[in-house]
């Protein structure tokens, strides 16, 4: 039995994703920018998926634009705010935890006369209210906060923060990465004062190099891409056609019925936990019960996580050690951040659920972790 549990690197597609984007590449594969029939027909058909995307998020179709995923996304929102707002100030406000396309895009800008704040976290993962209001200056430009962490699960008060910071009498623009919370979590930016949002397909049962980014109406954003003018001029270049209906089949799938997919995957989390903790003693729980609904990290005590990982992945158990971006980076800045130990670090394992997973596999799971653990251990004499 294949039980892949790493979802939030990516995940399966659904098959009508599939087969809505081989029509795109086969039958439907005009340039959406020429002038003929072929390519006006493509041309609706992106503005239908943009619509539909837009009305998920409580947004209007001309608030979205793709992009290739949540990297990019990332780097049009941080960056093209701070360029074109440079004249009213240059601080920057972000966390320690982000992903790192927003700490690597943040740290690029101060190294171009930019100043930033990076917020800590508590040992749960989450950055304190009354830390972030003391950040603000009158300097501040830019908030840039993830909502869910993607190592640890943690949720981020950005509806709280978006709030507070639209009763502010100047504006401070307020970027989101929800890459790992869209379709996990029920959610409009447009109601918390949140100006800019990015998503992904691939961790939402879509396509990967296909995503899309909110941008409020009216704000001040200076594309970093030139090109054709396609995407309004923010990101300019010929659009990728099956990657987007695949994104559009993918986010209405997901979103749909959301409450109960929320509350399942929630108890497949809370099972994998209980069966975790009943069957393997010296562990640390990273993850919380109030963070989303299908992230654990559990630390494995005297057990190294990547030798673990692959020993699992000899049974068919695919799971990761932390984010699949930062895989080439050792240890964890999230855990580290959460005042993990250097060994809690070291033994640290990500579950990731989705979809496809069920109470059988969770179950079987555990059991082959709790196997798997308890040899390493009696090898190294634990």
């Amino acid at each position: 039995m294949e039980i892949y549990l790493d979802n939030s690197a990516t995940t399966r597609p659904y098959g009508e994703v599939a087969q809505r984007m081989m029509e795109y590449l086969t039958a439907r594969y005009a340039n959406p920018s020429s002038a003929h029939s072929k390519g006006v027909e493509i041309e609706r058909d992106i503005k239908n998926a943009r619509k539909k995307i837009a009305s998920l998020m409580g947004a209007i179709d001309d608030e979205i634009v793709f992009t290739s995923g949540g990297t990019e996304s990332d780097n049009i929102a941080i960056r093209g705010i701070a360029y074109a707002n440079r004249k009213q100030g240059k601080h920057i406000i972000t966390t320690c935890i982000e992903h790192p396309a927003v700490l690597s895009t943040v740290k690029d800008l101060e190294n171009e006369g930019f100043e930033a704040t990076y917020l800590g976290v508590d040992s749960s993962g989450v950055i304190d209210f009354e830390d972030f209001k003391k950040a603000l200056r009158d300097d501040t430009i830019l908030v840039a906060i993830m909502h869910v962490n993607n190592e640890s699960g943690s949720v981020q008060p950005v509806e709280k923060i978006g709030r507070y910071l639209s009763k502010l009498k100047r504006k401070v623009y307020f970027f989101v990465d929800a890459v790992q919370s869209f379709g996990k979590i029920d959610f409009r930016p447009g109601r918390y004062g949140i100006d800019l949002m990015s998503i992904s397909g691939h961790k939402l049962h879509g396509p990967k190099g296909i995503g899309a980014l909110y941008i409020k109406k009216g704000t001040r954003l200076k594309s970093i891409v030139t090109g054709g003018g396609q995407e309004r001029g923010v990101r300019p270049g010929t659009e990728n056609v099956p990657g987007i209906m695949g994104l559009e089949t993918a986010a209405l799938k997901t979103v749909s019925d959301l409450p109960s997919k929320i509350e399942r995957l929630g108890a497949m989390k809370s099972l994998l936990q209980e069966e975790i903790t009943a069957r393997v003693p010296n562990i640390k729980i990273n993850s919380t019960p109030e963070g989303a609904c299908h992230i654990l990290n559990i630390s494995f005590m005297d057990v190294k996580g990547e030798v673990l990982l692959h020993t699992l992945e000899q049974d068919g158990v695919f799971v990761s050690t932390g984010s699949a971006c930062s895989s080439k980076k050792k240890g964890s800045h999230v855990l580290r951040e959460m005042g993990l130990s250097e060994a809690q670090i070291e033994g640290a394992i990500r579950f990731s659920l989705g979809e496809f997973n069920d109470a059988e596999q969770i179950k079987c799971a555990a059991e082959i972790v709790s196997r798997r653990v308890e040899e390493f251990r009696k090898i190294v004499g634990k």
